[in-house]
C-alpha cells in the first residue's frame, strides 16, 4: 500500500484488486438476471407501509429502565416502545 491509497476491501474483507474490478465487469457486461439475484437483508416490515422514525428524548432512569426490560424480553428498545404505546393507545 502506497501513501496516500487506502486499501479497498469487499464486504467479506477480500482486497480489491484490478484484477478482481476486471471479473466483477466482465460478470457484469451480459446483464444479471434479476430474479437469480439473492435477497439482501434488510429491516423486516412493521405494517401495511414504511416506519416512521420517531426520535424521543429519555431521562437516565427511564432508558436504563428500557434497557432492562429489553434484556428481560430478550427482544431490543424499539420493540418495547411499540408494545407499550400499542398497549397505552389501544391499537393493534
Amino acid at each position: 500500500m502506497t501513501a496516500g491509497k487506502q486499501e479497498c476491501r469487499t464486504s467479506r474483507g477480500v482486497p480489491v484488486t484490478s484484477d478482481l474490478i476486471g471479473e466483477r465487469a466482465a460478470e457484469a457486461e451480459p446483464g444479471f438476471d434479476v430474479a437469480a439475484l439473492r435477497r439482501r437483508g434488510g429491516r423486516r416490515p412493521l405494517g401495511s407501509a414504511p416506519g416512521d422514525v420517531v426520535p424521543v428524548r429519555l431521562d437516565p432512569d427511564l432508558r436504563a429502565a428500557l434497557a432492562a426490560r429489553a434484556d428481560t424480553d430478550h427482544t431490543n428498545a424499539s420493540d418495547v416502545i411499540r408494545q407499550a404505546l400499542r398497549a397505552w393507545l389501544d391499537v393493534a
